[in-house]
């Protein structure tokens, strides 16, 4: 049996995702309202230019004041897509008190904010959905809080920015460097007029920081997360790494630490063998590979942004949302009872690939090797060469915690045999 009354929605931000939810929401109305029960409109369209043409949408419900229409009493469902902090947090949490569930894609104000947001759902009985927030159309938020509830997840490593991806993968394919790759990128769309979210991290770290709190049911927030970018990323190191046999790739990284009492966060570039999973992903492709107790390793793969894409996960929290409000019934809330604090960087066991220009005359391995060994830090391989005066280290490392890899380096600037330290890369996957 389906209801008559349909189920408003009222949407903010009609851009690039906004408008083809908006799309899809009209030319799939049909099938929509089969598979939730009941039909579902547009009550409002929030937007801050009301005069410009929104192909698909009625001028009618084109509106510039977003806060009344989250208050209207016959809005069942709110969605918002217009990004930022403000006034995308008054609005979802006044969506709440009047009665609302709230579908976001908000990455930013949930990696900051998202157990204030949680709390609010929670008070009112209203639900909240996010799969868009992250990887966009991969499924992956509702298998870590839902499908995954049962196990364990230890660890997840993944390509959580497309943009990024884009780039390296350029530097390695081509043998572009970082400006030139950026450049391409910008000009095909991939990354903002202004790059710095994407390329300094600040992206994927939003993303780690909502997947470390879903996969260990503990509050993370945007502070906790380890960011590096990859504007020091130079050919050199993507030609180092292929002659280990690797790739680099901007990873994003949550995983409980060894003894299990404490979860650790960090987004930065690394170097990963080619027979990983991960380094096959190309061009803007996200991937995220999952390691549980039980389910074992899993990885999930697809397009990790664009409007069709992030629109898409979207309508599936848009249904998810309505057939509860249909039925009376809640979505999974937040799940945060292991409280585990989360490790400083330093305390990451991580190895390093290491570049070193030194002077090329006898006894410069042994300085060097007996910088690492004074700071506990066990060396792998190394890899020299020189010619007419001038000489290069390549050193990899055993496994190490990331703060006697880190003063290991600062020892290694203050020798007077090392004239710079050109690259330093961790190297992970293995």
């Amino acid at each position: 049996m389906m209801r008559t009354r349909p189920l408003k929605v009222a949407l903010l931000g009609c851009g690039v995702v906004g408008s083809e939810v908006a799309r899809i929401m009209t030319t799939h109305a049909e099938d929509l309202a089969a598979r939730i029960g009941a039909p579902v409109e547009l009550a409002g369209v929030a937007v801050r230019r009301p005069d410009r043409v929104r192909e698909g949408v009625d001028p009618a419900l084109v509106t510039t004041d977003a806060a009344a229409l989250v208050r209207r009493a016959d809005v069942d469902v709110v969605v918002e897509v217009i990004g930022g902090l403000e006034p995308a947090r008054k609005l979802i949490t006044s969506a709440f008190e009047h009665g609302a569930s709230v579908v976001t894609a908000n990455k930013a104000l949930l990696a900051e904010d998202g157990p204030t947001l949680h709390e609010a759902a929670e008070k009112h009985g209203a639900d909240l959905y996010y799969e868009a927030a992250v990887a966009a159309a991969i499924p992956l938020v509702r298998p870590l809080r839902e499908s995954l509830a049962g196990d364990k997840v230890n660890r997840v490593l993944g390509i959580v920015n497309g943009t990024t991806n884009f780039i390296l993968d350029r530097m390695d394919s081509t043998g572009a460097g970082y400006a030139e790759a950026l450049d391409e990128a910008t000009a095909l769309g991939y990354a903002e007029a202004d790059p710095t979210a994407d390329v300094e991290g600040f992206d994927a770290a939003a993303k780690a920081a909502i997947l470390a709190g879903i996969a260990f049911h503990t509050r993370v927030r945007l502070d906790d997360v380890h960011r590096e970018g990859l504007t020091e990323v130079t050919s050199a190191d993507i030609a180092s790494a292929k002659r280990m046999g690797c790739t680099v790739k901007l990873l994003a990284i949550c995983e409980r630490t060894a003894d299990g009492r404490s979860v650790t966060a960090r987004v930065h570039p690394a170097m990963i063998p080619l027979g990983h999973p991960l380094a096959g992903v190309r061009e803007a492709y996200n991937a995220v590979f999952v390691e549980s107790d039980a389910a074992g390793q899993l990885m999930f793969y697809g397009p990790g942004a664009g409007g069709s894409p992030t629109a898409s996960a979207v309508l599936g929290d848009l249904v998810a949302a309505c057939r509860n409000k249909l039925n009376g019934a809640r979505g999974p809330g937040e799940s945060a009872y292991a409280q585990l604090p989360v490790s400083p960087m330093g305390e990451v066991v991580t190895r390093y690939h290491i570049s070193l220009d030194v002077t090329d005359k006898p006894g410069v391995l042994a300085q060097v090797a007996t910088t690492f060994a004074e700071h506990g830090v066990s060396i792998d391989t190394v890899r020299q060469q020189g010619k007419d005066g001038d000489a290069w280290l390549v050193v990899v490392t055993h496994s190490a915690p990331d703060s006697a890899l880190s003063a290991t380096v600062e020892a290694l600037r203050g020798l007077d045999t090392v004239r710079g330290v050109a690259s330093i890369m961790r190297v992970e996957g293995e």
